[in-house]
């Protein structure tokens, strides 16, 4: 499920990067409004993908699909002109999609908020002493 979600969420990408460039400047209400829905829609879902697939592929699966739907878009209603290098190069965007699925770490439970230095609950019900943090 983190999966369509995500895919989701970089289709709802190219709708508010197109809906961005159609709202020029957000001066037409139309587009503005469906950039704002399409913006918070994409971001929530990519903000729920990452919670289950590592942020390195979550992050470029969304952004990589969602620039080669932008461009497809463009390029089907005639804004970008379709050449063969440019194909190629988005098609190897995809194929770098597919692939990151394919070597993607096994799917992993809901992270756990926990603040850095936030002690978990022992079984008598006090907090047990947070290992000392080592990141600089």
């Amino acid at each position: 499920m983190p999966w369509i979600i995500l895919l989701l969420s970089a289709v709802l990408e190219a709708v508010w990067a197109t809906a961005l460039d159609a709202s020029a400047g957000f001066t037409i209400l139309l587009p503005s409004l469906i950039f704002f829905a399409a913006c918070a829609l994409s971001m929530v879902g990519l903000s729920y993908a990452m919670n289950f697939i590592p942020i390195s592929t979550a992050y470029a699966v969304w952004t990589g699909l969602g620039a080669v739907l932008t461009v497809a878009y463009a390029m089907l209603f005639g804004d970008e002109q379709p050449g063969l290098l440019k194909i190629l190069f988005l098609a190897g965007i995809i194929g770098c999609v597919v692939g990151l699925k394919f070597v993607d770490s096994p799917p992993r439970e809901l992270k756990q908020q926990q603040r850095p230095g936030q002690g978990r609950e022992s079984s008598g019900g006090e907090a047990s002493a947070a290992a000392p943090d080592n990141r600089k």
